[in-house]
């Protein structure tokens, strides 16, 4: 069964619409016809059954069947991850959805190739917001993650934003296993993933005093994406076996 996105506010009703690429992908790719049962997800935890009822103008009117509200997730993990090199993130952003990240914070660290202006920065964020959507679309994840303009530690510390357990990957040797950390079940979860090269002294230090613990994933040295897919699985696993 094809899957589409609609943000809540076009939700409203007992007919949907697609319309702009949503549409083009629908009609002109799919070649969806009247009849068709499609699903429509909200990214905030509703699910639509819909029925396609007639195709006009780049637009496709869907019939709602029936609603399914998703609840939220026990504990929203928000990933904090140093940007990698090239389209890298696109792929660490499909892998967080799937395995349900609340919210991704791009880094722009010190050890970051990557430099953004304020436009440069939200144009960024748009797109990888998309990338988000079609994975959800994939996967069938009803809660699409917030997807945050890319921030350096400086912007992004002082705003004290409180988590009930705070994790950061660390190469320095005193880490220990995320399982030591889960002595309660926390509600939500933040994530630090360093750049190649792992965040400086000075970060790390910054990072630890406003709250995070040290977490060691192993004796090798992990390339970011496999870091924060790693990192990701094991507190998920933690949480759900609290």
């Amino acid at each position: 069964m094809h899957r589409f996105y609609l943000p809540p506010a076009q939700c409203q009703g007992d007919l949907l619409r697609l319309e702009g690429a949503e549409a083009h992908h629908a009609a002109g790719v799919l070649r969806l016809q009247p009849g068709e049962t499609v699903v429509v997800l909200d990214g905030a935890g509703a699910e639509y059954e819909c029925q396609v009822e007639h195709s006009d103008r780049g637009q496709l009117s869907l019939a709602v069947k029936q609603k399914k509200n998703h609840p939220p997730p026990p504990c929203r993990v928000t990933l904090a991850l140093a940007i990698p090199k090239g389209k890298i993130i696109e792929s660490i952003l499909q892998k967080a959805t799937e395995l349900g990240a609340a919210a991704i914070i791009p880094l722009l660290t010190e050890r970051v190739a990557t430099r953004l202006d304020g436009e440069g920065a939200e144009h960024k964020a748009a797109k990888w917001r998309q990338v988000a959507i079609e994975a959800i679309k994939q996967c069938g994840q009803p809660w699409l993650p917030h997807v945050a303009a890319p921030v350096t530690l400086a912007e992004y510390l002082p705003r004290n934003d409180s988590f009930d357990l705070s994790l950061v990957g660390s190469l320095q040797g005193d880490g220990r296993h995320p399982r030591g950390y889960f002595a309660g079940k926390p509600s939500t979860v933040r994530l630090w993933i360093g750049p190649e090269g792992d965040f400086t002294p000075a970060e790390l230090d910054a990072i630890r005093a406003s709250g995070a613990k040290p977490i060691t994933l192993g004796s090798l040295v992990l390339r970011v994406e496999t870091a924060a897919i790693y990192a990701l699985s094991i507190v998920k696993y933690e949480i759900a076996s609290l």
